[in-house]
Parts: structure tokens; C-alpha cells; sequence
């Protein structure tokens, strides 16, 4: 069973086999909780989201149909999830699914996290993205760790694929402005020519 696809787990598991489940969770789960801490922070609070994602996933499991990607789908319910937590802290629908701007995404130029492995870049980057609104941060985890295309991010969002663009390109330039300083002083050899920090 461990050589199915996720598909055929999930679809086998909506026809009643819980062994199917305990694979494709056993595949998931870290990702799925990956998606929460990247936005709350916290090891605790996203552990219950991630059991909150499972058990929606549970009550949804005949919606499934097997000619579907199932990460997309995952992640539509995980990517629910996590709003509705933004809104429960106080925070409008608004705020969690902030609006756009004109632009388009570059996935190129997300590359701080490989710049360098040094600390002071780790910190830098997490205080950067922590800058983010939570829209965008969300776009440049399911681009960036999930490998989804532009079209799947704003099927999971329920938006359309330019407005994901948008945001994705709002979010690099924001990163490429708050991080190139410190990439540029990261590359010495650089000639003073040459332009450094992200593309």
C-alpha cells in the first residue's frame, strides 16, 4: 500500500479502508503542519490545526473524486483551516485574505532561504516573511514547499490566478527589498557591478 499514489489512498480510504488513511497521513501530516507553523509560529497551535485538517478531511472523504490531485484539495482544506484561526483571533476575513496589487510572480526570486545557511539569514528571513500579510505568506508556502502551480493556489484559495500572481509578486518584492542588504553583504566576491541580492 505504500507504493499507491495519494490518490488511490484517499480514494480508498473514502470506501472505508483506514489502513489507506494511516499511509497517506503518515505522508501528509508533516506537511500539513508545516503550512500551520510557517503561519502561527507555534508547534501547539498548529497541531490542532493539523487534526482540525484531518478530521474536515474525514467528514469530506466521499466529496473526493480520484481523478483529482489530492494535495490541491488537502490543502483547500487546510487553507480554510487556517483562516478560519485568523478570524477567531480577531482578524476580518479581510485581513486574512488581504487584497491585491498589480505585478506578477517570479518563483525565481524566492531564494533567500538558499543564500545562505547562516543564522543571522535564517532570522532574517523569518522576521521578513513574519512581515508578510498572511495572504501572501500563504501563496509563497503553497508555491514555494507545496510546489503548487499558480492555477492550484488560487483554485485552494478560491481567487483567481491573477489575483495569486499579485500577491506573489507583492510578496517577493517585499523580500528582495527587506533582505537584499544582508544578501549582498553575504557575497563579497561580488563586484560592485554586479547586481546582488535575489533576481
Amino acid at each position: 500500500m505504500n507504493d499507491h499514489s495519494d490518490e488511490k489512498l484517499m480514494a480508498a480510504y473514502a470506501a472505508g479502508d483506514e489502513r489507506a488513511f494511516e499511509v497517506l497521513f503518515d505522508r501528509m501530516a508533516s506537511r500539513v503542519h508545516g503550512f500551520f507553523l510557517r503561519a502561527f509560529r507555534s508547534p501547539g497551535i498548529a497541531d490542532d490545526l493539523m487534526q482540525e485538517t484531518f478530521l474536515r478531511l474525514h467528514r469530506a472523504r466521499r466529496d473526493y473524486q480520484e481523478d483529482l490531485p489530492l494535495s490541491p484539495w488537502l490543502f483547500t482544506i487546510a487553507a480554510r483551516v487556517r483562516i478560519d484561526e485568523w478570524i477567531r483571533r480577531g482578524k476580518s476575513r479581510e485581513d486574512a485574505d488581504a487584497d491585491v496589487v498589480e505585478g506578477a510572480a517570479d518563483s525565481e526570486s524566492f531564494a533567500a532561504d538558499q543564500a545562505t545557511d547562516g543564522t543571522d539569514m535564517t532570522e532574517a528571513l523569518r522576521g521578513a516573511l513574519d512581515r508578510l500579510p498572511e495572504s501572501q505568506r500563504t501563496v509563497l508556502h503553497l508555491h514555494r514547499y507545496e510546489g503548487m502551480t499558480l492555477a492550484q493556489i488560487a483554485s485552494v484559495l478560491g481567487t483567481t490566478e491573477g489575483a495569486v500572481k499579485l500577491r506573489a509578486f507583492r510578496a517577493y518584492d517585499t523580500l528582495r527589498r527587506l533582505l537584499g542588504p544582508l544578501l549582498r553583504s553575504s557575497q563579497p566576491e561580488v563586484s560592485t557591478s554586479a547586481e546582488g541580492g535575489l533576481p
